[in-house]
């Protein structure tokens, strides 16, 4: 069966694994990821298709299942699937996308190598995503795709369907010009997005980067600028952008550039917030901690997230501060590994452990540890019990696209108390005007605004959270769509179907 929605994006829609010698396939544990989100449009249509990569020890072998029909409570749709082997997917995830887009998206260019790149696999890949998004598409029916390592994809796709809408969602920051020209293949890529209808991004300054790009490299026309929409104003941060252009024309080809940040499910995190079984795990925890108050810190290990330098300021701020030793203060550092396998985020857990060690040794005592390091992800479900029973929530990526955590944060506070910290360097800051916004890259402002938040008065912290709480939910997690195009088309289909 033809679709009217296609999702594009490289992991599968279902948690896969083997039970009794059966493939059991699962809905995903937390709710309130990008998968859960994506399926959550399928409920528009009539039917709808995804499109991933799974790996495949031999992708000729015939018993290869391709494709697979599910019926959730998302609704019915089709998973087309790439078979991939272990060599493609580490040429064009973990080499290609890791290696070299990454850190140049992140402007981390002396992290950048190109060297290893095997170009012609991404295309591969990439031109093999667009085959199977054409196979599925029902005549004008609307692609989404999704995310950087999936460039190449609306390029490919436009030639093979002309009749279908693009839309292309970017998750990532998007770099200035003189970044992302780092890459030799910027024009290509740059060329497939203008072969979109709509190439979307969080934040203003993400969507001003792609027209500068879009314009260093082709001879464009360019809408003219208009002014950003105050929420997304905040003098308090670096990514601050006061006018965008929303049309560029390449070819005679319009393509719109919109602004959509991805939000929380806050219903489901009031609920969660809510339970009885939160209340009483937010009572043991408060009650471990006794006076102390208590910072948590969440994220992935990943150089981008300055999870390494946000310990070495705790570090600082308790060698200047004697009096917050001694129970006085804890701080819960979550750092979920990204990828054991590949060196550079093995280096930064490495490093992570050994600042986390060297400041127990130095700091502790016998029954207390000044950090608490966990290196696994927890369940949805704790992490909320321990962002209510927190004093401080610490977030501080040297550069990230948008960052939930501070949003889940936020929602989950329905007492209205707490303090969010957060860097000026992370996508949400242009909404949360309300946090303590911070400076990664410097010292001293990552010490002084730990202090403010940790002496904050509860008149100023409520004052803050309630504003917060506002912001967080103008821009729930049902508000966002695939840019100006808006699921619309596809609707009017399946109803006329």
């Amino acid at each position: 069966m033809s679709s009217d929605l296609v999702i594009v994006y490289h992991r599968q829609p279902y948690e896969e694994a083997i039970e009794n010698g059966k493939v059991v396939r699962r809905v995903n544990k937390s709710p309130n990821g990008i998968v859960p989100t994506l399926k959550s449009f399928f409920g528009s249509v009539d039917h709808a298709s995804w499109i991933a990569w799974k790996l495949a020890e031999d992708p000729s072998a015939p018993d290869f299942e391709q494709k697979v029909e599910i019926t959730d409570e998302y609704g019915q749709y089709t998973v087309s699937r790439l078979a991939l082997s272990e060599t493609q997917v580490r040429e064009f995830y973990h080499i290609t996308s890791k290696e070299a887009f990454w850190p140049i998206l992140h402007a981390f260019k002396e992290r950048y190598n190109y060297d290893p790149v095997d170009w012609e696999n991404f295309r591969d890949v990439n031109r093999r995503f667009a085959e199977a998004a054409a196979d599925e598409a029902a005549e004008g029916a609307l692609v989404w795709v999704h995310d950087y390592n999936l460039w190449l994809v609306p390029g490919y796709l436009r030639k093979m369907r002309p009749d279908v809408q693009i839309a292309f969602f970017h998750h990532t920051p998007f770099p200035s010009a003189d970044m992302f020209n780092a890459l030799p293949w910027r024009r290509e890529i740059v060329e497939s997005l203008l072969a979109c209808d709509d190439v979307g991004f969080h934040i203003p300054r993400y969507a001003a980067n792609f027209v500068s790009v879009a314009s260093s490299l082709f001879d464009v026309d360019l809408s003219d600028r208009i002014p950003v929409d105050p929420a997304f104003l905040s003098e308090a941060t670096a990514l601050t952008e006061r006018a965008i252009r929303e049309t560029i024309t390449h070819n005679g080809h319009n393509t719109a550039v919109s602004v959509c940040p991805v939000g929380v499910n806050n219903a489901y995190l009031d609920e969660v917030a809510h339970a009885p079984e939160t209340d009483a795990k937010v009572a043991e925890i408060r009650e471990g901690l006794g006076d102390s108050q208590l910072i948590i810190s969440v994220g992935r290990t990943d150089y981008t997230k300055g999870g390494v330098q946000q310990l070495e300021a705790f570090e600082r701020v308790l060698e200047a501060n004697p009096e917050l030793c001694d129970q006085k203060l804890r701080l819960m550092h979550i750092s979920v590994s990204a990828n054991r396998n590949m060196t550079a985020y093995a280096e930064i857990q490495a490093e992570i452990e050994q600042v986390a060690g060297r400041i127990n040794g130095k700091f502790g005592t016998f029954d207390w540890q000044p950090v608490a390091l966990v290196s696994r992800a927890l369940p949805l479900e704790d992490l909320v019990a321990y962002y209510r029973a927190s004093d401080v929530a610490w977030i501080t990526p040297l550069a990230d696209g948008m960052n939930l955590v501070c949003k889940e944060y936020t929602a989950s506070r329905f007492d209205e108390d707490g303090v969010l910290v957060l860097s000026e360097f992370a996508g949400a800051a242009v909404q949360l005007h309300d946090a303590v916004m911070t400076n990664p890259f410097s010292h001293r402002s990552m010490d002084r605004t730990i202090l403010e938040a940790l002496k904050m008065d509860r008149f100023e912290r409520k004052r803050r959270m309630k504003r917060l709480r506002a912001a967080v939910k103008a821009d729930d997690i049902s508000t966002w769509r695939p840019g100006t195009l808006d699921l619309g088309v596809a609707m009017k289909r399946s109803a006329v179907a």
